[in-house]
């Protein structure tokens, strides 16, 4: 079998191609140029790191969409390996994010490489954003790599790593060390990187997107030797509220609009920070945004190549939020704006999906055979409710082909959409700051900044702060955006046993009964058509909570998952029984450029 971390190391030079359907995604072209002949002006340097943006982190994907959401305890996908916490080695998932990690750090480390020994014209001040862009790109791809394995391999330049042939002999590294050299590389990103260089654009990387980041590496680092560093703690706080004052950043005012295509409605703000930029052009493939097609219900959009009807948020997010799909839709309290632009309940109603069609209503979508962009029939009235949770995906979908050319001016078909999928932004670093504050003994603050967190979702500011509301509310900001499992993770390293009481403590399991019976019968009548909303009284008293697939047993161990098993048959250092080696990163490493 492959070695990933191999492959990956070897295929440092490959530079994925195709054409961009928007200026900021333009790279060239795999066959149409080699490094000797390009990076000769600013636009070649530019174009040559655009790729960064999406296609090596494709791969990705579903570990961070559902393996990482359904750890968590924020997603159900019925009984399996990362609902039970004992995902191996062998899971593809895992082995495609794998992949994609050491496929960006490769491609992180060639780009910096290339633009620095290109005989070029570019301006220095092009080259160094360019140069800083990769980096922080390099930092967030270790970020991922030591939350989820632990002890990674630091592989700092892959030209030296192949002159020496030393690729099956690469040892573990420290975790402590591990965030040590992220810091470095941040450190020497922010060097490099403008300041307020792209607000109110396609945003890209700049000075405070990487402090932003850099904010959030220290707070995470801030327990991993077993208690937490006062000083860590301190640098947190520091640089999160350096990005919040000075950044000239603000949070989106509305929360729904951070995750709609239109740029206005979050670029204008500034609160991505770190964003996935995909592409719809379908020789393009890996630069496109094909998560609607994992999450999303059969039949929202004409593409055909939906399949998420049976996965979705989990009944212990749903209480999180206040609500329940065993509630009447029609007195439901939506406590909080962020609930339904995080997941879909029946009778939810979207404005800004189904454009085309005035809206998009999820009581007609399940069981008004007339209702569907484009004559769909693949919601019709036989059809069972989707998730056994009652709850679908909101975040993560784009809606309909005429939403998309709307946004874009082009269609989407397929696999193929250009929502921007944002995996740091401004509201995490107001919670970044929050907790920071908190630890370090400045409650003020942190309630604060928690209760602007809840005053754009329009829910109830706090009276008062505890570090549990805390924990919560990054739970509900950041819900389905990949996050909360390395939030247990952090918090494991200094506090494992309330983590795992928390997780024990879940809703993980399924409803029992006839879930889409008690749906359909509210809106439709006697001969089964729909008629909406009271049809029939409510009654959801044959719904049962079933915990057969609850936690029951979670150990320390279960914070780390394992390498990719070929890796670890052809370098054992990198087995979980292995040492990890101590590395003075700052004598070891450097970047002197």
């Amino acid at each position: 079998m492959k070695n990933t971390l191999k492959y990956i190391i070897l295929a440092a030079a490959v530079v994925f191609g195709a054409a961009s359907c928007e200026k900021f995604l333009d790279r060239p072209s795999e066959d149409s140029y080699t490094t000797a002949d390009f990076y000769k002006n600013d636009a070649q340097v530019e174009q040559g790191i655009n790729y960064l943006y999406n296609s090596p982190w494709y791969d990705i994907i579903r570990f961070y969409i559902y393996g990482s959401e359904t750890m968590c305890g924020n997603v159900y996908q019925g009984q399996n390996a990362y609902s039970t916490l004992t995902v191996n080695g062998t899971d593809q998932d895992l082995k495609n994010m794998a992949y994609s990690l050491w496929a960006v750090n490769a491609q992180c480390n060639t780009v910096i490489n290339n633009i620095r020994n290109a005989e070029t014209t570019a301006s220095e001040a092009v080259k160094n954003r360019c140069i800083g862009e990769a980096l922080a790109w390099k930092a967030m791809t270790y970020f991922f790599l030591v939350r989820t394995f632990g002890d990674v391999p630091i592989i700092h330049d892959n030209t030296e790593t192949i002159k020496e042939a030393s690729y099956n002999e690469v040892y573990k590294v420290q975790k402590a060390d591990v965030y040590e050299y992220i810091i470095l590389t941040l450190e020497k990103a922010m060097e490099l990187l403008p300041k307020n260089a792209y607000i109110g654009k396609l945003n890209r990387i700049d000075y405070y997107a990487a402090e932003a980041l850099l904010a959030k590496v220290y707070l995470t680092k801030a327990g991993v030797e077993g208690s937490l560093s006062s000083g860590d703690l301190a640098a947190a706080a520091r640089y999160a509220k350096d990005v919040i004052d000075n950044s000239g950043r603000t949070l989106t005012p509305k929360y729904s609009d951070i995750f709609r295509m239109t740029p206005d409605k979050f670029q204008q703000t500034g609160e991505e920070l770190f964003t996935w930029h995909w592409q719809c052009k379908q020789e393009a493939w890996t630069s496109q945004n094909s998560i609607q097609c994992d999450v999303g219900l059969v039949g929202f959009d004409e593409n055909g190549n939906l399949w998420g009807d049976w996965k979705g948020p989990s009944i212990d997010l749903q209480e999180a939020f206040g609500v329940s799909a065993t509630d009447d839709p029609t007195k439901r309290a939506n406590l909080d704006d962020r609930r339904q632009a995080t997941m879909m309940l029946f009778g939810d109603q979207y404005d800004y999906f189904w454009t085309d069609m005035g809206g998009f209503d999820f009581y007609r979508f399940f069981y008004d055979d007339s209702y569907a962009p484009g004559g769909l029939t693949a919601n019709a009235s036989n059809k069972s409710f989707g998730c056994a949770t009652g709850a679908n995906y909101c975040k993560h979908l784009y809606g309909d082909v005429a939403d998309h050319v709307a946004a874009f001016g082009y269609p989407s078909f397929g696999m193929y959409n250009q929502l921007p999928t944002h995996i740091l932004r401004l509201g995490d670093i107001y919670l970044v700051y929050a907790e920071a504050a908190f630890l370090t003994g400045n409650t003020s603050d942190a309630l604060l900044y928690v209760n602007k967190i809840r005053e754009r979702a329009h829910a109830e500011p706090l009276a008062s702060v505890t570090y549990e509301d805390i924990w919560k509310e990054r739970r509900l900001e950041l819900a389905l955006e990949g996050d909360r499992w390395y939030d247990y993770v952090r918090r494991s390293y200094y506090d494992v046993n309330a983590c795992i009481a928390d997780l024990k403590a879940q809703h993980r399991s399924l409803w029992a009964g006839d879930l889409n019976g008690v749906y359909k019968n509210f809106v439709t009548d006697a001969q089964g058509n729909y008629v909406g909303p009271g049809a029939h009284e409510w009654d959801a008293s044959a719904i049962t909570y079933d915990p057969s697939e609850d936690l029951t047993d979670v150990k320390p161990s279960m914070f780390t998952i394992p390498f990719p098993t070929e890796d670890v048959v052809m370098n054992p250092n990198v087995a979980s029984t292995a040492e990890a080696v101590h590395v003075d990163v700052r004598e070891t490493y450097s970047y002197d450029f």
